[in-house]
């Protein structure tokens, strides 16, 4: 038996990674968050979305929280970037990436 007197390995606690992304439209309601980045676009279509979101706000380091939800969990979803409220469908919404803040 080893003890940490033999100069033995001691275990050492690991400090917390970065907190994992998610997608925009999976916060939870009121939840702050901060956008780390945006989905790439995989077509002209996407890729229209991509630049439009840009130009209204969302932008990496942006706080950014989900402020109501469409009846049953659909369409529209409101959203909150910056100081500007918005309406997103959810396929925009999911395109936005977003990591919790503490």
């Amino acid at each position: 038996m080893t003890s940490p007197h033999d100069g033995a390995a001691v275990p050492q606690q690991l400090s917390p990674g970065p907190a994992p992304s998610t997608a925009l439209d999976r916060l939870p309601l009121h939840t702050p968050a901060l956008v780390t980045g945006l989905r790439s676009a995989s077509g002209d279509q996407e890729e229209g979305t991509v630049l439009r979101l840009m130009e209204i706000g969302f932008l990496p380091g942006e706080a950014v929280r989900v402020i109501a939800r469409g009846g049953l969990g659909v369409d529209p979803i409101a959203v909150r970037v910056g100081q500007a409220t918005f309406a997103l469908r959810r396929s925009e919404a999911s395109m936005v990436q977003v990591e919790v803040r503490p």
